[in-house]
């Protein structure tokens, strides 16, 4: 068994890194045409040409968030683990949102309309220099915190190597110094710095900005029931997302 959960979750790993790839140059849309996605966020066919485009891409996005916050509650992986061997159970919750991120590249529905468009070739490029610093910081705050326990990988060489885990330690590590999430904050920065925001690419943005604030909420309650009073101290003098003010 910890061979095939070893195994399982390097493939599972493997192809969530091709789409996390992948979603730079889908959401970098005309931005990063250059680089010549079959989809992007802008541009590419549609296959649901029948359906109002807004309507699926919300569906879409609901998808994600729904699967990515109760696959990710510990009260799910209480049932859940009765199922899925413990090993194995981080990868398979990486493998259900990669699914779900995959479905919403093959079926998004571009909505062209252009609500801004920066044609200052300095301004442009200083912009898409901001969104891949956006995504730059999504995956440093990984290493930081634990990219492989985070990814399901730890969790199934230990099941290999017949050692337990540690118990969970509370670390505030560079950036989490700063904010309290600075992954969602490196999300944020990428959804919005654009040169070429369209009407869809727009839509993206909204909706994966209020998922991640709703996130936030039962993240931190989940945090709070495994550190206590650490994280607690840590809310008063952290901010969330912005580097600045309080914990609100």
């Amino acid at each position: 068994m910890g061979f095939v959960a070893l195994a399982y979750s390097i493939v599972v790993y493997l192809v969530f890194f091709a789409s996390f790839l992948y979603m730079v140059v889908f959401l970098g849309g005309d931005a990063l045409g250059f680089l010549g996605a079959p989809k992007t966020v802008d541009a590419g066919a549609s296959y649901l040409p029948a359906v109002p485009a807004a309507l699926v891409n919300v569906g879409l996005l609901l998808l994600f968030g729904v699967q990515h916050s109760v696959m990710a509650r510990q009260s799910f992986k209480k049932v859940w683990t009765k199922i899925v061997p413990p090993a194995m159970e981080r990868s398979t919750y990486v493998l259900a949102s990669t699914a779900a991120l995959v479905l919403l590249f093959v079926f998004w529905q571009p909505m062209p309309a252009v609500v801004w468009s920066v044609d200052s070739a300095l301004w442009s490029g200083l912009l898409i220099a901001v969104y891949l610093l956006g995504f730059g910081v999504v995956l440093i705050s990984t290493f930081l915190i634990s990219h492989f326990e985070l990814f399901g990988l730890l969790q199934a060489w230990l099941k290999f190597k017949s050692q337990e885990a540690a118990e969970p330690t509370f670390v505030t590590p560079l950036f989490y110094q700063v904010v309290r999430h600075p992954l969602y904050l490196g999300f944020l920065i990428a959804f919005w710095a654009t040169p070429h925001m369209t009407a869809g690419h727009l839509l993206f943005a909204a909706i994966w900005s209020v998922y991640i604030f709703v996130a936030i909420g039962y993240e931190e309650r989940d945090l709070i029931a495994i550190f206590g009073q650490k994280y607690h101290d840590y809310m008063e003098k952290t901010p969330s997302i912005l580097p600045f003010g309080g914990r609100k």
